[in-house]
């Protein structure tokens, strides 16, 4: 019997339904229960332990009659064998039944060729990395997608293995499609091929190079490269330094070069250059585009130091902050995260961390389980110093989230120490895709964020939230402030003393 049908018959038998999932579809195989359909097929293939007919550890993907236990094929009684023909491993086979990491090895052989019939020596740890990931069937998937077209995976790692692209981060701002070239950018940087760079100040220099293409007038071009090199990409890579680029840190400096490169167009329209331009064009400009004066006011302060302009003076700085939620509010989405079985794992423990510890988002995505503490007496959670308790519902939820996190079977995230995995290499989910999946649920993150933190000043010093919710001291003092709080009704006591057996943050830690 055939492993797989030909098109003919699953053509004459696709209003059929799949013997395990009760759905019509394409079918893979006949097996003693039926018909099963390429999805089941493929998930009972995953199955491993011990044949309770026969003994053996190995695949186990047939239904015993009766109890439902799952067995061997042999005692299933299948007609086909899934033993790979090269390295004996019971697998999903693919040509020359082969299983799916001795097919993975030969695609790469293939694409990493160096035209001397060997894996070019500078790209083998990337070779090994994709051979060790927990799930090959989608690294296969990967090697495959787009197969044949210019920018697919295959054609980028060709033209790598073959020199045609330089291992250098500049060579990968020109690459498209943009997407899959930082994917397999960020695949080079985790298996130390490429020097680590923050994947955020990559996406900016590749945005920079084309937003300075599609300047019109190169003296405007001019200036705004001077501004991005000079000015914006510093202070990008000090912040760097210290602490990895949020998401809203690299928005941030590319609104200020766009708006930077409005206000020249802004200028030319007015028949004006930087050096023409005077107070009543900076009122003018600010009358009319209100919502960007913040935006704006780093690039003219460095035209106005570089003496690029005449003296001008700037209109205050403008903040303003979002309201915060009730308390009683606060305190319901809370107990609907901890209670509602319905949602799912990964939302209650973030809206949990926003809500109770007042974390912005970047901050929550940035937690790996080296700050997670667990003691005989409580659970810990550093989030600054001293670490924060995490109450007994809470810690409950967090350490199951921990034992089935997502995201954890590509090349380089089975050992990822990430509390929130996501799917590129080596990097924790974007807090956009964590802000949306709060929002699906009805948790304001920026008003819940504001009520917790302006509850904690209330019954705290604004020194202490600082240190231990990692907030700087002048954002908590003005807040308490706001808030009306004052530290006279606050317990007397040592408040700087660590738990018993905790080891300070050293710098650099996660």
């Amino acid at each position: 019997m055939s492993p797989t049908y030909t098109p003919e018959e699953c053509e004459r038998w696709h209003k059929r339904t799949c013997a395990r999932c009760q759905r019509h579809g394409w079918f893979a195989a006949r097996w003693p229960d039926g018909h099963v359909c390429r999805t089941c097929h493929d998930k009972a293939l995953l199955a491993r332990g011990t044949c309770p007919g026969c003994g053996d550890e190995r695949a186990l993907p047939g239904l015993r009659p009766g109890d439902g236990r799952r067995i061997c094929s042999d005692c299933a009684g299948f007609m086909m064998s899934y033993r790979c023909s090269r390295c004996g491993t019971e697998d999903k086979l693919h040509r020359a039944r082969l299983c799916t990491r001795c097919t993975i090895a030969d695609r790469l052989d293939e694409l990493l060729d160096d035209r001397t019939g060997r894996v070019r020596p500078e790209l083998l740890p990337l070779a090994d990395s994709l051979l060790a990931m927990d799930s090959p069937l989608s690294g296969l998937a990967w090697l495959n997608r787009s197969n044949g077209k210019p920018g697919s995976t295959a054609d980028l790692l060709r033209r790598l293995a073959q020199g045609d692209i330089e291992l250098t981060h500049e060579a990968f701002h020109h690459l498209q499609p943009w997407r899959a070239a930082a994917h397999l950018r960020e695949l080079l940087m985790s298996c130390c091929i490429l020097p680590a760079i923050d994947k955020r100040i990559c996406s900016f220099e590749r945005w920079l190079i084309e937003h300075l293409a599609s300047i019109p007038d190169p003296d405007h071009a001019q200036i705004i490269r001077r501004y991005a090199t000079w000015e914006v990409l510093p202070r990008l890579r000090t912040r760097a330094e210290k602490k990895p680029v949020t998401p809203a840190a690299r928005r941030r400096v590319a609104d200020q070069v766009k708006q930077a490169t409005a206000f020249l167009d802004w200028l030319a329209d007015r028949d004006h250059t930087l050096a023409t331009c005077g107070q009543p064009n900076i009122d003018a400009w600010h009358a009319e585009h209100n919502h960007a004066r913040n935006t704006i006011r780093n690039f003219l302060l460095r035209c106005s130091t570089s003496k690029l302009t005449r003296p001008f003076r700037l209109p205050p700085v403008h903040i303003s902050r979002a309201a915060p939620m009730p308390q009683t509010e606060r305190l319901e989405l809370i107990g609907r995260l901890l209670t509602d079985p319905n949602l799912p794992v990964r939302v209650r423990v973030a809206g949990c961390i926003v809500l109770l510890y007042a974390q912005p988002l970047s901050r929550v995505v940035r937690l790996t389980l080296d700050d997670i503490t667990r003691t005989q007496q409580q659970t810990l959670l550093r989030l600054g110093e001293p670490p924060s308790p995490v109450p007994e519902p809470l810690a409950e939820l967090l350490f199951r989230w921990i034992d089935s996190r997502d995201n954890m079977n590509t090349a380089t995230n089975h050992a990822c120490r990430w509390l929130f995995p996501g799917r590129r290499a080596g990097q924790p989910i974007h807090p956009d895709v964590l802000a949306a999946l709060l929002n699906d649920i009805g948790i304001p993150t920026t008003a819940g964020r504001t009520a917790a933190i302006r509850q904690h000043v209330l019954e705290m010093p604004a020194p202490v939230v600082a240190e231990a919710l990692s907030y700087h001291r002048v954002t908590t003092a003005k807040l308490a402030s706001e808030a009306g709080g004052t530290w006279s009704r606050y317990v007397s006591g040592d408040h700087w003393r660590s738990p018993p057996g905790w080891t300070p943050r050293r710098t650099g830690d996660s």
